[in-house]
């Protein structure tokens, strides 16, 4: 991820609610960063399955829930699905962020947008605009 302040996307998503679900430290930071810098209230980050799940449930209890969500699909060695499913449940969007290339395999999400490492601030935060989280 690019480090540095994009002022184009600066609090375009002020008050949305976006959850982080990465295994790596950095780009984790990296991702909350960028995000909070455009306004967005992160949610996590969350390193593994499980405590991505109960930020989910933990968010769902609250009122407006998530907006969106950005998954690492391999958190330590196990696939997001379970995260991915629950989302999906919930009617929260997702982009899946992975380093293994367009080609990797999203399950019953394949119509997710797809981020690739390394990406930056700019991208992830266009990509969520895409994903209509802007205009709860």
């Amino acid at each position: 991820m690019q480090i540095g302040h994009f002022p184009r996307h600066r609090h375009t998503l002020r008050g949305k609610r976006i959850l982080v679900v990465e295994d790596e430290a950095l780009v984790a930071m990296l991702m909350e960063d960028g995000l909070a810098d455009a306004g967005a209230e992160v949610v996590g980050p969350a390193s593994s399955v499980e405590q991505a799940l109960e930020l989910v449930e933990w968010a769902a209890a609250r009122t407006g829930g998530l907006d969106a969500a950005v998954l690492d699909i391999n958190l330590q060695g196990t696939v997001v699905a379970p995260v991915a499913d629950r989302l999906a449940a919930l009617g929260v969007p997702i982009i899946f962020a992975t380093g293994y290339g367009k080609g990797v395999d999203r399950g019953a999400h394949g119509a997710a947008p797809l981020l690739t490492k390394p990406f930056g601030s700019d991208e992830l935060i266009a990509t969520i605009e895409e994903l209509g989280a802007t205009a709860r």
